[in-house]
């Protein structure tokens, strides 16, 4: 099982600060999209628009993505931590005639005004549902863990 790293959005804290976020309700959806995408960390006001004409096709996987499963946003001391229930969270099954270009995984708000788009994950090279399944079991300590710290002078 390869191990790739969730890339946020730096514009993420922005779209937070804006209140575009409410983790405690919004569907957020995981969907796959072709080298042609290409977002970056620095990919300016992130909407999934930005990315859907890059979106796979075929067998075995919905248009728009997958919705995460019991998504919680908590805080303990000065860290909040952004997590989906389950495991695997998101799973497509192997599939004959499912897309052989998934390039890029774009996490987004389905429910945010303009589907504001939280980050990515990059497969370095292209997944195919043909060849096997494509699941995503996020890090023990979250999808993304922000930390506050208050600096007095």
């Amino acid at each position: 099982m390869a191990t790739r790293n969730f890339v946020v959005f730096e514009e993420f804290g922005l779209d937070l600060g804006k209140g575009a976020h409410d983790f405690s309700a919004d569907d957020l959806k995981l969907a796959m999209v072709t080298a042609g995408a290409g977002p970056t960390a620095g990919t300016a006001t992130p909407r999934w628009g930005d990315f859907s004409g890059n979106e796979v096709s075929g067998t075995g996987y919905t248009a728009g993505g997958e919705s995460l499963s019991s998504v919680s946003w908590t805080k303990s001391s000065n860290e909040m931590t952004l997590t989906s229930g389950g495991d695997p969270s998101v799973s497509w099954a192997q599939n004959g005639a499912g897309p052989t270009n998934c390039r890029y995984l774009i996490l987004y708000n389905d429910d945010a005004a303009n589907d504001e788009a939280i980050g990515f994950v990059d497969f370095v090279n292209d997944a195919s549902l043909q060849e096997g399944p494509i699941t995503v079991t996020w890090d023990a300590d979250g999808i993304l863990v922000l930390t506050v710290e208050t600096i007095i002078g």
